[in-house]
Formats: structure tokens, sequence, C-alpha cells
């Protein structure tokens, strides 16, 4: 795991983890990384310089242990903001998924509804979706 210096178009510093580089460009490339205060995906890696440990220097101290809930509000936060910025496609969402697997049709960020079957069907097809709760304000 490596810890990454990130900033996004708006000038928002902010850490993240990844498992490689490799993992970062990938994520990044498909606009999977968001800045955590305005969720642009316009994200920049900042030079920082290795963690080296010499025996002058004692073990850096354990992080303070994260609050589940603020990270799992955050994520959410994050998920409904991506969301938003995705076109509706409604309930052709499984039919779109495909063409745009496939080079049917342009590549975008859709979101719609799918059948429970619908959204395995996709995944067994090695389309990656992600279900999103809807938020407060949605629900009937």
């Amino acid at each position: 795991m490596i810890v990454l210096d990130l900033c996004c178009d708006r000038e928002h510093r902010f850490e993240a983890w990844f498992a490689s580089s490799e993992a970062f460009e990938t994520q990044r490339s498909t606009h999977l990384v968001t800045c955590p205060h305005c969720g642009s995906s316009d994200i920049r890696r900042l030079p920082s310089a290795p963690y080296v440990q010499t025996s002058s220097h004692s073990a850096p101290a354990a992080p303070a242990s994260p609050d589940p809930q603020a990270i799992a509000t955050r994520l959410m936060e994050a998920l409904r903001s991506a969301a938003a910025r995705s076109e509706d496609v409604g309930e052709r969402f499984a039919e779109e998924a495909r063409r745009i697997h496939y080079g049917d049709s342009e590549e975008r960020a859709i979101r719609g509804k799918a059948g429970r079957e619908e959204m395995i069907e996709l995944i067994d097809e090695g389309i990656p979706i992600l279900p999103v709760p809807p938020d407060k304000d949605d629900m009937h």
C-alpha cells in the first residue's frame, strides 16, 4: 500500500491510499478518484518524499483510528456525488451498460435502474457496476 498526496483542479489537497502507483493511475483515468471536498475527478498527484526510518529516528506514531461512521458518510457522499454527475438512462441501464462495455456507445458515466437478475448478468459479463442507495431526498 502507498499513500499519495493528491490535489484537485480547485487546489483542494488530500491524501489517499492505493495498492500501487499503477492502481492510482487506473482509478484516476476512469474517474474513480474524486476530491473529498468538492467531488471533482480532475485529480493530480503531488510530489512527496518517501518515509525512510533510520536508527536515529523513532517509528512514527500510529495514526488515530478512523471513525467508521465518518468513513461511511464520506463514501456515501462521494458515491452520490458521482451518481449526480452521471447520465440517467432509467430502465435502459442494463442495455446501455452493455452497449458502452462492448463499444457500441460512447464511454460515459451512467446511472439507472436494474433488477437483481440484470445486475448479476452484467457482473457475470465483466461489466463493472455499483449499486448506490438513493439519497434520503430521493426516497418516496
